[in-house]
């Protein structure tokens, strides 16, 4: 991505130049590239199953409880972050207890909230009880991919991301096309994403303990919860909205579309998981460079919905779909902003800026309020305004980013020389 050349010639005290780094980190970026690739599949594949299986009020459901659980489990995105960042700064520090604590709080909200959004959305107690169990596996797992992605051991962090989706959304896929229908589905994904826990811990074997590091802070895990949870709730709130105020068939139409905007969404990931460790260490450049191969990302994705949007649609939902396809870009455009906002809130939060997610909140209530009052109560209108929000969101975000600085993080960081385990699990990508 344009960084990886200058971990090989860095001159900060105590960092060793090393020939051959480069080449480690180009093959891991590969592939934890490809792990992603896997992981946005098979995310992909269960709404585009789901519209071949089920009636349209049932997809919106699946649509629906899809997104609830990426709000549910952004905690462990948000522990994950948390991990990679303390373990880039300070070494191989214990994380049972704020693994706990968040897997603990998560749970806790999750029985209280459910419910809730059971009456509301329209949604059975079975799936939601199941997604909650699912969504919790999710949660846990942050700590192992944290771990990974910290230490820079990308080849056994890319086949965590593999299995994590294997058991998310494998089950899922499985459940529909053996014709479990919607809490078939559900139950299959919630038992695979149990079981493939074991699978990340014996991966995540041989990172020991640094007995001198500093332990994770529970405040940092809840600041990085606190903002991928803002990311996540801004740009899902137009498909919940839909679900509210859309009658089902546009409804249905509008989950297929959202299939495009998560796409755009997730599909430049791989830049931010390579990114953070150096954005933590406070790698000049780094920033730079992710926002111009992510916006890059984002503009062929808009150009090739622009083109194609009939048949990006028809492939999202199947053929009944692509007459909607004059909507593709503004769904595609939407996610790709969205992926820039993900960039700088990434960088904010490495570089532990106070509130990061205020300007997501915002924005949020601001989409919340229009909808419910101005916006025209149809798909084109509601993915309008939730255009309009996601390019005010970026600018906002890059605004305050640019102000505060990507390159000094606030706490200090631990010498390269006390704690080398980073630089040779770099070098030796061949036995992670």
């Amino acid at each position: 991505m344009g960084t990886a050349s200058d971990g090989a010639h860095d001159k900060r005290p105590g960092v060793v130049d090393r020939p051959g780094r480069t080449a480690g980190i180009g093959v891991a970026g590969v592939a934890v590239t490809l792990a992603g690739v896997f992981v946005n599949g098979l995310a992909y594949v269960v709404p585009v199953l789901g519209a071949r299986h089920l009636a349209p009020a049932e997809l919106s459901a699946l649509a629906t409880l899809l997104a609830l659980g990426a709000i549910g489990g952004v905690a462990g995105t948000g522990l994950q972050i948390a991990v990679a960042v303390h373990r880039a700064r300070h070494g191989r520090a214990g994380t049972t207890r704020p693994t706990l604590l968040t897997v603990t709080v998560t749970a806790a909200l999750l029985a209280v909230t459910l419910p809730v959004a059971a009456v509301g959305l329209r949604l059975t107690g079975p799936a939601v009880l199941l997604l909650g169990v699912l969504t919790v596996a999710v949660v846990a797992a942050g700590r192992w991919l944290g771990e990974l992605q910290g230490d820079q051991r990308f080849l056994r962090l890319a086949g965590g991301m593999a299995l994590l989706a294997a058991g998310r959304y494998g089950g899922m896929i499985a459940g529909l096309a053996l014709g479990g229908g919607l809490t078939g589905a559900l139950l299959a994904g919630a038992v695979t994403s149990v079981l493939v826990l074991a699978l990340l811990v014996r991966l995540n074997r041989g990172a020991g303990l640094d007995p001198v590091a500093p332990t994770l802070a529970t405040r940092t895990v809840l600041t990085a919860s606190g903002a991928t949870l803002a990311m996540l709730v801004v740009s899902y709130a137009d498909l919940l909205l839909a679900r509210r105020f859309l009658p089902p068939d546009a409804s249905g139409t509008y989950a297929v579309g959202t299939v495009l905007t998560k796409g755009a969404l997730w599909a430049p990931q791989v830049v931010t998981v390579i990114a953070l460790p150096r954005l933590a260490r406070g790698d000049r450049g780094t920033l730079r460079a992710a926002l111009l191969l992510v916006g890059a990302a984002g503009a062929a994705l808009v150009l090739a919905a622009t083109l194609a949007g009939g048949l990006a649609f028809g492939l999202a939902g199947g053929p009944e779909y692509t007459r909607h396809g004059g909507l593709a870009p503004l769904f595609a455009a939407t996610g790709a902003l969205y992926a820039l906002v993900f960039v700088l809130i990434n960088a904010r939060v490495a570089a532990a800026a106070r509130w990061p997610s205020a300007p997501l909140w915002i924005s949020t209530a601001g989409f919340l309020a229009a909808t419910a009052t101005v916006v025209p109560h149809t798909v084109a209108g509601i993915a309008g305004a939730a255009l309009a929000t996601a390019a005010v969101t970026a600018l906002v975000t890059g605004a305050l980013t640019v102000r505060r600085g990507p390159d000094a993080p606030a706490t200090p960081t631990r010498p390269t020389a006390t704690a080398p385990a980073v630089d040779r699990d770099t070098l030796r990508v061949g036995d992670q």
